[in-house]
């Protein structure tokens, strides 16, 4: 495995190919702990690992350095996937200096007893000279915690970014020249969408930054090294972060009867009458990881439960939650559903929408027990102008 980025830079993290959750988001295709480890007249180690890999990290970096040489440890970002291991190096790398900004000191200092630290608080823009390269930071606060940072070596071109353009992806490779980009980008998106969508507005801001930088190497927290094609990424970001909407409408259910069902397919008959791209999501067999993916690029989305209690079904509730915490923008929507002898289900989504700021085409569509042709006939005109308004949007970009 080749894990050398540059002349006395290297790749020491950790693969852990077995993880299959992350705090809610599925990973079916593992994941990375990216550390880095720069050898120059000083020595830096640029963050660690989760806690239970960190006597791997320390191995790797044992062949590579003596542990005494390590001068400053970096944090960029305080989450225990990249800071867990802190406790290990520290202690084992008695001359290092914790460099972090102040509030990742402080977020640092909650999560672990770190009597005994030696810290070098940095804040935006300052640099540290390692003989030939510097380390200079970014602060990039919200990208995805308040306490995060960028650190940039400008001699190499080189932005060591943090979960920004990162992938939950383990691989036996380290360079995105050597796995297919359209899998790496996939999972690029998943991770944007389902990590880092919410914080679009201050991942633009960052953007701009990076803009004045010259990047030749992106080296994230996660996932695979971008040095073939930092440019696509960085392109796929600058649409990610305005959810820039294709011409694809989701339609997104459950169902107890076979009714809402009815209803969700009429729905993509009425969107394919159009000649647009639909999706029908069941939330049933369709993890939120996906729903989450779907929904960052969609023009349109029509979200559909029967009533159960009185209010909607507990799949679509838990659903609309993840998204509603994401944040999607700029999306238009229709409600529908079914009920029995009491409504419900379809008011709580037309809530949800409307916390999600989802502009609604067309009145909510509901049906008492098994939707007649006349409602179905609803639904397909409704599928019809979702399709004509996501071109309409498209278009308008």
């Amino acid at each position: 495995m080749d894990v050398n980025i540059s002349a006395g830079i290297d790749w020491v993290g950790h693969v852990d190919w077995g993880v299959r959750d992350f705090h809610g988001y599925r990973t079916d295709a593992g994941s990375t702990y990216n550390a880095y480890l720069i050898r120059d007249e000083k020595t830096a180690l640029i963050d660690t690992v989760k806690g239970i890999y960190s006597s791997g990290l320390l191995a790797r970096v044992a062949q590579l350095t003596d542990l005494s040489a390590i001068r400053y440890v970096i944090c960029n970002h305080a989450e225990p996937d990249h800071s867990g291991g802190l406790s290990a190096v520290m202690t084992a790398c008695r001359n290092a200096e914790l460099v972090c900004d102040a509030r990742c000191r402080d977020a640092l200092q909650m999560h672990y007893d770190t009597n005994g630290w030696k810290w070098r608080i940095v804040s935006d823009g300052e640099s540290i000279s390692l003989g030939k390269r510097s380390m200079s930071f970014l602060e990039t606060p919200m990208v995805h915690w308040p306490e995060s940072m960028f650190t940039y070596v400008p001699e190499e071109k080189l932005l060591f970014s943090m979960d920004a353009f990162g992938q939950h992806y383990a691989s036996s490779c380290r360079f995105d020249d050597e796995e297919p980009l359209d899998k790496v980008m996939r999972e690029a998106k998943k991770y944007y969408a389902n990590i880092v969508m919410l914080y679009g507005r201050q991942i633009a801001k960052v953007l701009e930054r990076a803009a004045g930088l010259e990047i030749k190497i992106i080296a994230p927290s996660h996932g695979v090294i971008w040095r073939k094609n930092p440019d696509v990424i960085l392109s796929a970001y600058r649409d990610w972060v305005v959810c820039r909407p294709g011409a694809k409408v989701l339609v997104i259910y459950d169902t107890m009867w076979k009714s809402t069902e009815l209803m969700a397919e009429a729905i993509v008959d009425g969107v394919a009458d159009r000649g647009v791209e639909v999706r029908l999501f069941n939330v049933r067999n369709t993890h939120i990881t996906t729903l989450a993916e779907e929904v960052l690029d969609c023009a349109a989305l029509a979200v559909g439960s029967p009533t159960l209690n009185m209010t909607l079904m507990p799949q679509v509730a838990a659903a609309l939650t993840y998204l509603k915490g994401l944040k999607p923008a700029g999306k238009c929507g229709i409600t529908f559903g079914s009920y029995g002898w009491a409504k419900g289900g379809v008011k709580a989504i037309e809530e949800y929408m409307a916390s999600m700021n989802v502009e609604m085409v067309g009145e909510s569509i509901e049906a008492q027990f098994v939707p007649t042709e006349d409602v179905l006939e609803k639904c397909r005109n409704a599928g019809r102008m979702l399709a004509d308004r996501a071109l309409e949007m498209v278009d308008n970009l």
